[in-house]
């Protein structure tokens, strides 16, 4: 798998997931830091025209730098729940296939100290470049699980004892008054159409963030934000969770 920028460059070899790396000839400071850590870690790198890389990220945002990289691992949804220090935080994201997005969510979940992200096998946004930019780097660290069925996952969340919640804009209880000290997990829906019928039905509760202006809903990626730091300050405040 490619990835490319630096940030998401840095993280990986921080993770010890970069086979090779593939460089332009110009160099600024960062740069100098991403050949730093590789030449620590033994990563061969190539020197390459400029062209090579804008194929290579297919017109992203490269910054002069592209990655060969192993595939990231994939969890079960019982190893998620078991490697959590505390009540376990988890993100559910159902139909989120723009990699842009997935990324923005993937970068709020490392943020908040999320213990692993949920995705579909099918109607799932792609793991590669675009998600691993828009994450910052995130992408390298947050551990993911790959479902065939996100409502059948959700039955299998409740036997385990954690708390479904699926964000809805309709949804009558505002998403801070739900307690997520509770072990939890966020269910996201697509842009378009939101949560699957199935799997709304299958959530313990629907909340809602309470929208003040003209625009009807928040970006996924930022509702998913919003929430969970909420979920991070009620665990801070009650001591479950780290700050």
């Amino acid at each position: 798998m490619l990835i490319y920028g630096i940030n998401p460059v840095l993280e990986a070899l921080r993770a010890g997931r970069v086979r090779e790396l593939r460089v332009g000839e110009r160099e600024g400071g960062r740069m100098r830091d991403v050949l730093a850590l590789a030449g620590e870690r033994g990563i061969r790198v190539r020197r390459v025209p400029a062209e090579m890389l804008d194929r290579e990220a297919g017109g992203g945002v490269h910054q002069g730098v592209v990655a060969l990289v192993d595939g990231t691992r994939d969890y079960s949804v019982d190893e998620l729940i078991r490697g959590a220090s505390g009540p376990p935080l988890l993100v559910v994201l159902d139909g989120i296939e723009d990699p842009q997005n997935f990324g923005a969510i993937l970068r709020s979940a490392d943020a908040a100290g999320v213990d692993g992200v949920i995705v579909q096998r099918r109607r799932a946004a792609p793991r590669g470049g675009a998600a691993a930019k828009a994450s910052a780097g995130a992408a390298a660290h947050v551990r993911v699980a790959t479902v065939v069925n996100i409502a059948r996952t959700l039955e299998e969340l409740k036997e385990a004892g954690v708390w479904t919640v699926g964000l809805a804009g309709d949804a009558p209880t505002p998403y801070d008054r739900i307690d997520f000290t509770l072990p939890t997990a966020v269910v996201l829906g697509s842009e378009g159409v939101g949560l699957r019928r199935l799997v709304r039905e299958r959530c313990d509760v629907l909340a809602a963030i309470p929208m003040r202006g003209q625009v009807a809903s928040l970006n996924v990626s930022v509702a998913a934000g919003v929430t969970l730091f909420e979920a991070v300050r009620q665990r801070h405040r009650h001591g479950s969770g780290s700050p």
